[in-house]
């Protein structure tokens, strides 16, 4: 398999269950964790290699190694791999999505950004979604009569900070999440709820419902529900580890055991809680982008200015939903008809932003 965004923590959980059912890696891209990389190659030994930055390629121990997004493209088109676990981060991954679906590879997709983005251009055939809400959604779907679908959210590293506090809040508690281990951009946006909005455009693509919604359980452990029309739920409930979805995405079908089962004298309570547009302002367009996804790229264009903007301190953590909202505004009208109107659009957002 091709695996993009190799040293992020959905790439070395990938590689986790590559090692324990003996999967070939074809090829390997990655950022700028050269380090971890290298112990990957050594470890894995894929054909290609390919990073981000040409400075860069000197530091690299392999003997096929290149840059940059065109490396990218072109190291899916020429694979025999049947399998693209897409990992990269941002609107950046949308271009290898849309080549892996071109050239009929199956593609477990962990950036979501391409769903939330394109999702009505997407085919959707041979995806399957790398995401521990999603995979639930999948899990607990059954030939039953559905009536509505939660996901869940942890409520991120400021669900009990005191609001007043908020907008001084620094980068590094803004990074300290309470349950998951994640890289930076994803740690921001479950921090600001931005993430479970992207996560309900993905379900709203995926599972063709736009009777969605969220809410906070604290501890990570429920993932999902589905309210069914006979008045029953069923929940799933797992340990918090990305192996599970992975193993799924890239084997259809497990029956070993991936995580260790859940003891629920140990856990002894569960409480759930309503996503509150005071401590997260972003909360407020959420209907209007579920009933007009084509705002997805705008939703997160903007966010990903905003975001690169809080981590370099040029802004304070409240003001990230304030440009988001800001654009969702100015932008409400645009729709793109077709792959390109996407990438103009972008580009004009994230101008608007200041980026």
């Amino acid at each position: 398999m091709i695996i993009l965004g190799s040293t992020g923590s959905i790439g070395v959980n990938t590689l986790e269950i590559a090692k324990k059912y003996r999967l070939d890696i074809e090829v390997l891209v990655a950022g700028r964790n050269i380090d971890l990389l290298n112990k990957q190659i050594k470890e894995h030994n894929p054909k290609k290699v390919i990073i981000a930055f040409k400075e860069d390629l000197y530091k690299v121990n392999h003997s096929n190694v290149s840059f940059g997004e065109d490396a990218i493209l072109k190291a899916i088109e020429d694979s025999s791999s049947k399998i693209v676990v897409n990992a990269l981060v941002g609107f950046l991954g949308l271009k290898p999505t849309l080549k892996a679906i071109e050239c009929n590879k199956k593609l477990c997709l962990a950036n979501k950004e391409s769903l939330v983005v394109a999702g009505k251009f997407i085919d959707k055939t041979n995806l399957r979604a790398i995401d521990s809400e999603h995979f639930a959604l999948w899990y607990l779907y059954q030939n039953k009569k559905i009536d509505s679908m939660i996901i869940t959210a942890s409520g991120g590293s400021f669900r009990n900070y005191p609001l007043e506090k908020l907008k001084n809040v620094s980068v590094k508690e803004a990074l300290n999440h309470p349950n998951w281990k994640m890289g930076n951009k994803i740690t921001i946006d479950s921090a600001t709820m931005t993430n479970k909005m992207f996560e309900l455009l993905e379900a709203a693509w995926l599972f063709d419902t736009k009777k969605l919604d969220a809410i906070i359980e604290p501890k990570s452990m429920i993932h999902a529900l589905i309210n069914f029309t006979d008045g029953s739920t069923t929940a799933h409930i797992a340990n918090t580890s990305m192996q599970l979805p992975i193993a799924y995405a890239i084997l259809d079908k497990v029956e070993d055991e991936i995580l260790k089962p859940v003891n629920l004298l140990e856990i002894s309570s569960l409480n759930f809680l309503k996503i509150e547009e005071n401590r997260y302002p972003i909360w407020k367009i959420k209907d209007e982008i579920l009933l007009n996804p084509d705002l997805g790229v705008v939703l997160n264009s903007a966010n990903e200015v905003a975001v690169s903007k809080f981590l370099d301190g040029k802004i304070g953590f409240l003001d990230i939903s304030k440009i988001t909202l800001n654009a969702v505004e100015k932008f409400s009208s645009l729709k793109a008809t077709n792959i390109d109107d996407v990438f103009l659009i972008d580009k004009e957002v994230r101008a608007f932003c200041g980026n």
